[in-house]
């Protein structure tokens, strides 16, 4: 069975929106190629629309083995208001997002990635249906934006990995802790 992995960009104050504003700065050379290493482990990325639309818009004009990474993946963009992904190698996918993720789950393959914490990313977690949760901690304090994680959401994790970036970005790896 795959695995699906979260990986999101974070601030110490727990802000995810908008890394490319204030994240950018870190993305070295160091943390593009620890990104590609997940990224080549898997065979398809998970999307929300707000996440689609903003990479589609970003990624074609990326070079570099990262950037021809993200371009050639397999994407799968959750979406019930999507009309149309010409993004090479999406599709859209419709309905109910748990049981179509549980499907993507059993087929054979490598892992499924995600990016950020939207409304996917929650919905995945409270499912149980996220394998691992990498969240790359920014040492910085934005002081506004949308955070992590809402009022209410709930989680028991388990510390797996930790890695430190020169940047002093620390990326820690979390899994699902038993129930």
């Amino acid at each position: 069975m795959r695995k699906i992995i979260e990986s999101t960009l974070v601030s110490l104050d727990g802000v995810f929106g908008d890394p490319h504003i204030w994240a950018t700065q870190y993305f070295d050379q160091e943390a593009e190629e620890y990104a590609l290493e997940l990224l080549s482990a898997a065979d398809a990325m998970l999307m929300g629309r707000h996440t689609y639309e903003f990479f589609a818009a970003a990624f074609p004009h990326q070079t570099g083995d990262y950037g021809a990474k993200v371009n050639n993946i397999r994407k799968y963009v959750f979406s019930n208001t999507l009309k149309k992904a010409d993004w090479t190698h999406s599709s859209i996918i419709t309905g109910d997002v748990v049981a179509e993720a549980t499907k993507l789950k059993q087929q054979d393959g490598n892992d499924l990635v995600i990016y950020g914490h939207g409304l996917l990313g929650r919905t995945l977690l409270a499912s149980h249906l996220l394998d691992e949760l990498k969240l790359w901690i920014h040492p910085l304090l934005v002081g506004q934006g949308q955070l992590l994680f809402r009022e209410g959401e709930k989680a028991r994790l388990k510390l797996v990995a930790t890695r430190t970036l020169r940047t002093g970005v620390l990326v820690v790896s979390y899994q699902a802790a038993q129930h």
